[in-house]
């Protein structure tokens, strides 16, 4: 096993992803995963494997060994994220979002996913895994539990006062702080924000990023023992997940 090798992928725009390799602080640690006609016509800087289904190749050598950490880069999202939850055995994946705002404040942000944490043990399971990870990024160690209202709320809504009660639930047994719906205080003080469920935090990532003029860094996939790092394709760099794929796996 190659101590300290990074992979990430390129399906489109290599060029993107040789910059980001470029401008990260582990160029020299980077393997790039890619299919056989990018690479004949593309010249990365640094080592390069190839394969007709690039990610599977990727998911692969991180479940053996190969490498260390991984970051998704311009591959599919259905394809790779299903071998990985096959490659570990799981049949959903969780991931918290390195976020950034417009005046450059980073937090992590969970649930991101349409359909993850909605209950309470979801939350206290992205809360213990992810504040380890905020904190190893050199994050605050703060987690902001965030709900539907002010506490003085109460009443005018049942859904509203659900969310309330389960937000002070999973402070409690976490140790986290109920910002209630104050995410501003919260986005100031944590390195961890938890959402009320996964739609309300889906819609914050996608505010912030695409009409807010912040930035997404890559969501770490906390629930298989594997380093992953998830991006979407849009982002215009992956410098800083592999940056923080890097972090995670040199603790």
């Amino acid at each position: 096993m190659h101590q300290g090798l990074i992979g990430i992928g390129a399906a489109v725009d290599p060029e993107r992803v040789a910059r980001s390799i470029a401008n990260s602080s582990v160029a020299d640690n980077i393997v790039c995963y890619t299919d056989p006609d990018t690479a004949s016509h593309f010249s990365f800087p640094c080592q390069v494997r190839t394969a007709d289904s690039p990610g599977e190749m990727l998911v692969s050598d991180l479940a053996s060994g190969q490498i260390v950490a991984a970051v998704r880069g311009t591959l599919p999202a259905s394809k790779t994220l299903s071998a990985l939850k096959h490659a570990y055995g799981v049949q959903d994946l969780e991931r918290i979002v390195l976020l950034e705002s417009a005046a450059g404040k980073q937090f992590f942000l969970a649930p991101v996913g349409i359909d993850e944490g909605w209950t309470i043990s979801q939350k206290v399971s992205l809360i213990r895994k992810g504040k380890e990870i905020a904190v190893g990024a050199g994050l605050s160690g703060t987690v902001g539990i965030l709900s539907g209202g002010r506490l003085g709320d109460a009443g005018r809504h049942p859904a509203v006062d659900r969310s309330m009660a389960d937000a002070e639930l999973v402070a409690r047994i976490t140790g986290a702080r109920h910002y209630e719906i104050l995410i501003e205080d919260a986005i100031a003080e944590c390195g961890l924000i938890i959402a009320p469920d996964g739609i309300t935090g889906n819609l914050i990532f996608r505010t912030l990023l695409f009409a807010g003029k912040g930035a997404s860094h890559g969501a770490p996939v906390v629930n298989i023992p594997g380093i992953f790092v998830d991006t979407s394709r849009v982002n215009p760099d992956y410098s800083n997940a592999l940056n923080l794929a890097a972090s995670m796996s040199f603790r």
